[in-house]
């Protein structure tokens, strides 16, 4: 099922052409999205969501999104939603059309998800570990390349994960040129040691998680030690657990990397879900 809402606050039919050969997040990925999961109706991290769709917006220097149409239009699919209690909340935002007046394309639109992803939430999954080009000062030195913002720019990521499935894994950890961890295609990364969960800093030129950020919260609440701080590659093979963290696919585990075993966190998984369940 999909309901497609937009920001005008109507709705559209999914199966009729919407977007205009020339926009320009179709000729040059000229544009952010957002997915956002909603439960049972509720949009989960909904503010935040908006919060980095602007900031997304500013680094490409985009005109800034219209909060309050979007939160409409994102009611506007909850409200005609039928199918399952799960969706997959897209909410996406473009330059518009390549010579036209400036006015932006936007809209917002839930689709069920996969059983892929809800098997591997249990199951967990394997990924490799892929050098993404960058070094760690990189962002900082080169704020055109837009590190750190969530474009439709996504082609890099499909091809990791493309790459990953010729190398018999499922997913995908992104490395720096000296070998620290980035993130994955579509997630973040947590290390867990002892009671200390660690995730990499937005720093290296990586999206803020907004699902981490909410298991950061609940961990912190109930005594364990959060950080953000660079890791090592190396050190995952060392750590108590290697989990990644997205909207739709929630907390992962990675249970295999480059083809090692990694250390059995299942009841560790099982504690870190029912952490981050417990924020909502």
């Amino acid at each position: 099922m999909r309901v497609l809402a937009l920001l005008d606050g109507t709705l559209a039919d999914p199966e009729i052409p919407l977007v205009r050969v020339d926009d320009l997040g179709l000729l040059r990925g000229d544009g952010v999205f957002e997915t956002i999961l909603v439960v049972n109706r509720t949009p989960r991290e909904l503010d935040p969501h908006l919060d980095r769709l602007a900031r997304s917006a500013a680094l490409l220097d985009l005109p800034e999104p219209n909060r309050a149409a979007f939160e409409r239009a994102v009611q506007l699919v909850l409200d005609n939603w039928a199918g399952g209690p799960e969706i997959a909340l897209k909410l996406v935002f473009t330059r518009g059309n390549e010579g036209g007046d400036g006015t932006p394309t936007g809209f917002a639109m839930g689709t069920d998800i996969s059983p892929k992803v809800f098997s591997q939430r249990g199951e967990g999954l394997s990924a490799v570990t892929l050098e993404r080009g960058i070094d760690a000062g990189l962002a900082e030195r080169a704020p055109w390349l837009l590190l750190g913002a969530k474009s439709l720019s996504y082609a890099v990521n499909m091809a990791a994960l493309r790459e990953a499935e010729r190398r018999g894994a499922e997913e995908v950890v992104f490395r720096t040129t000296e070998g620290g961890v980035l993130e994955g295609p579509t997630s973040t990364l947590i290390a867990a040691r002892g009671r200390v969960l660690t995730t990499p800093p937005a720093t290296l030129g990586i999206l803020p998680g907004t699902t981490q950020a909410a298991l950061f919260r609940a961990a912190k609440r109930e005594g364990w030690t959060i950080e953000v701080a660079p890791i090592a590659v190396d050190d995952l093979y060392a750590v108590d657990g290697v989990f990644l963290a997205s909207s739709i696919r929630k907390i992962t585990r990675v249970h295999t990397l480059d083809g090692k075993p990694l250390t059995d966190s299942s009841a560790l998984h099982a504690e870190l879900a029912d952490l981050y369940e417990s924020e909502y």
